[in-house]
C-alpha cells in the first residue's frame, strides 16, 4: 500500500472547512473555550468517539477554560487528508464552543552546532528526549519544545548559540513581531517573511517568529 501523501502548508491553507484550525510547523492545531470542565469533558468524549471511528487519534488537552487539540499523521511526519477529514468532524462536534485560533502557539529550541552528531548525545541525556529520523529531538510525552540543530561554521562568537522558534498563526505573526519590538526588542531581519522574522532582545539574544507560510520572494 502506498504511503499517504503529506500535504504542503499551501495545500492545507487552501483547504475548506478548517476555519477553527491552524497549521503550526507540521501539525494542525485548534483551541476552544469551554464554559465548564464538564462541558469540556463532554466535548473530549465526542472527539474520542470520532477518533476511534476513524482510527486516527489527535492529542487532546483539557484544561481550565479550554480544550486544545493537535492533529498529524505520525507515520508520515506531517498533515494528510486523514487529518483534514477528522479536523472537520471535530469542528462540527464543537457545536457552539468558541474557537480561539489566535492564541495557538508552538515553540522549538534551535542549537547552533559545528558537529551536531557530537553534541546531540549530551542533549538527549540531559533532556531525556528521543532522537527523530531527521536528527532533531522530541519530548516523548509530546509536551515540551522540539530541539533541532542548526549547522554553523566555526567560530561564531558574536551571537548566542541557542535561539527559540515561536510558531504562530499567520494572521497574528506581524502583531507578535511588533509587540516584541515595542517591548524593547530589535527586528534583525524580515527577509524570509512571512515564513519567519528574526528578532533579538536588548542584549542580543535571538528568537524567530515563524509561520507555516513560504517566504514572499
Amino acid at each position: 500500500m502506498a504511503p499517504t501523501p503529506v500535504l504542503t502548508a499551501a495545500e492545507v491553507l487552501a483547504a475548506d472547512g478548517l476555519a477553527d484550525w491552524r497549521m503550526l510547523y507540521t501539525q494542525l492545531h485548534a483551541s476552544y473555550d469551554i464554559s465548564s470542565y464538564a462541558a469540556g469533558a463532554a466535548f473530549v468524549a465526542k472527539v474520542a468517539a470520532l477518533a476511534d471511528e476513524a482510527n486516527h487519534h489527535p492529542d487532546v488537552e483539557l484544561r481550565y477554560g479550554r480544550v486544545d487539540l493537535t492533529l498529524s499523521s505520525h507515520d508520515v511526519g506531517g498533515v494528510t487528508g486523514r487529518d483534514l477529514a477528522l479536523a472537520r468532524q471535530i469542528s462540527a462536534a464543537a457545536g457552539e464552543l468558541t474557537p480561539r485560533p489566535e492564541r495557538l502557539t508552538l515553540q522549538e529550541l534551535a542549537i547552533d552546532a559545528v558537529d551536531a552528531d557530537l553534541v546531540r548525545p549530551f542533549w538527549v541525556a540531559l533532556l531525556g528526549y528521543a532522537v527523530r529520523a531527521d536528527g532533531s529531538l522530541a519530548d516523548p510525552a509530546g509536551r515540551l519544545p522540539t530541539v533541532w540543530f542548526q549547522a554553523m561554521d566555526p567560530p561564531r562568537t558574536e551571537r548566542n548559540r541557542l535561539h527559540l522558534d515561536v510558531f504562530v498563526p499567520p494572521e497574528v505573526a506581524e502583531e507578535r513581531v511588533a509587540a516584541a519590538v515595542a517591548a524593547g526588542g530589535r527586528l534583525l531581519s524580515d527577509a524570509e517573511a512571512p515564513s519567519f522574522w528574526v528578532l533579538a532582545d536588548p542584549e542580543g539574544n535571538e528568537a524567530c517568529v515563524c509561520t507555516c507560510q513560504e517566504p514572499a520572494g
